[in-house]
């Protein structure tokens, strides 16, 4: 069966940048199911998926705007520090949930400096090329309600 709308697949990958760093992989854990057509996965990955079957291996080159999109910069912000209250140490790497007009957004710190800190709410992979290695392990069709929920049911999932 070739990968359609509303199937449902299994895959191994290793996801590199452009440097050639492993930035995740699959490797030792059970294959990424996902529902193709319901936005489970980037938009760059799903396309290149399209009408591939159990056993293909490929290599996708996904650019930042079909991954996880360009790096906006209003998005990276100075904040008062006493915006943390009740974090003791703030330091760069942490990440927040930060409650914006749009709804919640994950923030990360990038810098601290005495009482500014600074935070982007970017995806850490906003701007950057990633490259795939996959192995497809397998595609069957989804079952109806799968397609109603719009992602996969694993084994002995329980009504939500």
């Amino acid at each position: 069966m070739q990968i359609a709308q509303n199937s449902v697949v299994a895959f191994h990958y290793t996801l590199t940048n452009d440097a050639g760093e492993v930035l995740d992989s699959s490797e030792g854990r059970e294959p990424l199911t996902y529902l193709h057509g319901a936005g489970n996965i980037i938009p760059g990955l799903e396309k290149e998926m399209e009408g591939r079957a159990a056993g293909d291996k490929l290599q996708a080159q996904v650019k930042p705007e079909e991954g996880y999109g360009e790096v906006q910069p209003q998005l990276v912000q100075e904040v008062p520090r006493d915006a943390f209250q009740g974090v003791e140490n703030v330091e760069p790497g942490m990440q927040f949930q930060a409650q914006t007009q749009g709804g919640p957004l994950m923030v990360t710190v990038t810098k601290v400096e005495g009482d500014t800190v600074t935070v982007d709410g970017n995806h850490p992979l906003a701007g950057q090329q990633l490259n795939f290695d996959v192995e497809i392990a397998e595609v069957r069709e989804a079952t109806q309600e799968e397609i109603e929920h719009g992602h996969v049911h694993g084994e002995g999932d329980q009504e939500h």
